[in-house]
């Protein structure tokens, strides 16, 4: 069973791919391949790049057998919206 991951900024993303990357023994360049992409938009946007398109993001997740869910937050207050959004 897999355990779900809450990714509220870019940073977040980021790093449940590279987790979810590295649970699957691939390197950036192999996940590339899976996904139509360049190792170094793999690495962008694992390491939080916030100018990611989301088709990319969405592209990486398939290629990890991954989806992309959308729920009510779980908390109420504005310091759960990242920095990034300023």
């Amino acid at each position: 069973m897999r355990m779900t991951t809450l990714a509220r900024t870019p940073q977040q993303i980021g790093n449940a791919i590279r987790r979810a990357r590295k649970q699957l023994g691939l390197n950036q360049a192999e996940l590339g391949q899976r996904s139509g992409l360049r190792q170094a938009t793999v690495s962008l946007i694992e390491t939080g790049n916030p100018a990611a398109r989301i088709d990319t993001v969405l592209a990486l997740l398939a290629a990890l057998d991954l989806e992309f869910q959308v729920a009510p937050r779980t908390k109420q207050s504005s310091s759960d919206i990242g920095d990034w959004l300023d």
